[in-house]
C-alpha cells in the first residue's frame, strides 16, 4: 500500500516536473478577447472505418477541417501571431470514438529527452457548466483551497501530448501498466490525461488534493508525425532524432478517445451524438531554439469553440436519397432501353418482313 502511495506521488511529480511550474502562469495585463468562435466550428462528422491512428495524415484528405490563427494564449495580440502559420484542427467520429487531427506548420525541432525543446500539443474541454476557458476552468479558490467541492463546475478535461519521448508514428497514452495504476498518466511518451479547475489547480485523472482514486483512467491515445521525414516504414529510439533539425514542414499530432468514458469523477469530458462540446486547442513551440514553458503557449482562440458531434442520420438520409435518385435513373434508362430494343426489332420486321415471298400451297397431281 504504501509502495503504491509512493508510486502515485512520484508520477504527479514526473508531471509537473515536464509540464513545467503552473505558477508561472500570469497574463501581463488585463484580459481582453474579442472571440470569433461564433463563426468558426469544429465538425465532427460522422465517418467510420476510415482513421488509423499513426500521426500520419493522408487518410485525413477528405475530412474539412476548419483553420484557425495561433495567439499567444495569455495575450492573444493579432501582432504576436505564432509566425509559423495556422493550426488547422479536423474531427470525426465513428458512433464509437472520437478522432481529432492537429495540423501546424513548423520547422523540424526535437531534442530526444528534452520535452521543452520540442513542440507540444493540448486538448481542453469543458465539463462543469460554469467551466471558463480563460483560467482553465475559471474557478476563483487557491492552490490550498480548490477542491472538488469548492470548484464544482469549473470542471475541465485536458490532454497534453510532449513529444521529447514519443518516437513518431508510435502510439502513446492510456496503457495497461499506468491504467492499473488508476491515474491518467503515461510513463512511455507522456500523452497525459488531467483535469482542472484552474491553472494552479490541475492533475492527473484519478488524483487529486482529496487523495487519489483508483478508478482513473487515461482515456487518450495518440501520434505524432512531421512532413519532412523520408522514412514511412516505422522509426524505433535508435533512429532519434528521425529527422534534420531545421527542415521546413508540418507537424501532424492525431488523437482519439471514446465519446463516453467509464469516469465517475466528473474528469472527462462526456461526448454525445448530435450534441456540441466547447473545447479549444493549444501549440507550444521551442521558439528561436529557446526551451518553451508552461504558459507560452499558442491558442486557437481566446474562447471556446464549438465542437459538433454529427449523427449519422444526416449522412444515411444522403446517400439514401442519392441511392433513390440513382435508382430511379436507373430504372428509366432500363425501361427506354426495353423500348427502343422493341421498336428497333419491329421496324426491322416491317421492313424485310414484307419483302419475304408469299407462301402458296403446291398443287401435286395424284394421278
Amino acid at each position: 500500500m504504501r509502495r503504491d502511495r509512493l508510486l502515485q506521488v512520484a508520477l504527479l511529480f514526473l508531471y509537473v516536473s515536464l509540464t513545467g511550474r503552473v505558477s508561472s502562469h500570469q497574463e501581463s495585463g488585463e484580459w481582453n478577447c474579442e472571440s470569433s468562435s461564433s463563426e468558426i466550428r469544429v465538425e465532427a462528422a460522422f465517418l467510420p472505418g476510415i482513421i488509423t491512428l499513426d500521426g500520419h495524415a493522408d487518410d485525413w484528405s477528405d475530412v474539412e477541417g476548419s483553420e484557425y490563427p495561433l495567439l499567444p494564449a495569455l495575450d492573444p495580440d493579432d501582432d504576436k501571431e505564432y509566425s509559423g502559420g495556422k493550426m488547422t484542427v479536423k474531427a470525426l467520429h465513428d458512433g464509437k470514438d472520437v478522432f481529432l487531427l492537429l495540423q501546424v506548420n513548423g520547422d523540424y525541432v526535437y531534442s530526444k529527452g528534452e520535452n521543452k525543446r520540442c513542440p507540444s500539443v493540448a486538448l481542453m474541454f469543458q465539463i462543469g457548466e460554469d467551466a471558463t476557458y480563460h483560467n482553465m476552468g475559471g474557478c476563483t479558490e487557491g492552490m490550498d483551497s480548490c477542491t472538488n467541492k469548492t470548484c464544482k463546475g469549473h470542471e475541465v478535461d485536458i490532454m497534453h501530448f510532449s513529444i521529447g519521448s514519443a518516437i513518431p508514428g508510435r502510439l502513446y497514452g492510456g496503457n495497461p501498466i499506468d491504467n492499473s495504476q488508476g491515474n491518467g498518466g503515461d510513463r512511455f511518451g507522456h500523452l497525459v490525461d488531467l483535469y482542472a479547475w484552474t491553472p494552479h489547480c490541475r492533475y492527473l485523472d484519478g488524483t487529486g488534493p482529496s487523495g487519489n482514486d483508483t478508478s482513473g483512467q487515461n482515456n487518450w491515445k495518440g501520434a505524432w508525425w512531421h512532413s519532412s521525414f523520408s522514412v514511412h516504414s516505422g522509426f524505433t529510439v535508435d533512429d532519434s532524432p528521425y529527422g534534420s533539425n531545421g527542415e521546413k514542414g508540418t507537424y501532424f499530432f492525431e488523437f482519439s478517445r471514446p465519446l463516453r468514458t467509464m469516469d465517475r469523477l466528473q474528469q472527462d469530458a462526456q461526448f454525445t451524438v448530435g450534441g456540441s462540446t466547447k473545447m479549444s486547442a493549444a501549440f507550444w513551440y521551442p521558439v528561436g531554439g529557446n526551451p518553451w514553458h508552461g504558459s507560452s503557449h499558442f491558442s486557437i482562440n481566446c474562447d471556446w469553440v464549438s465542437m459538433d458531434i454529427s449523427s449519422g442520420k444526416s449522412h444515411v438520409d444522403k446517400n439514401t436519397s442519392s441511392a433513390s435518385s440513382w435508382d430511379a435513373e436507373s430504372a428509366f434508362s432500363l425501361l427506354f432501353s426495353v423500348i427502343s430494343l422493341c421498336l428497333s426489332i419491329y421496324v426491322i420486321y416491317r421492313i424485310y418482313g414484307s419483302k419475304s415471298a408469299q407462301y402458296k400451297p403446291m398443287e401435286i397431281a395424284l394421278g
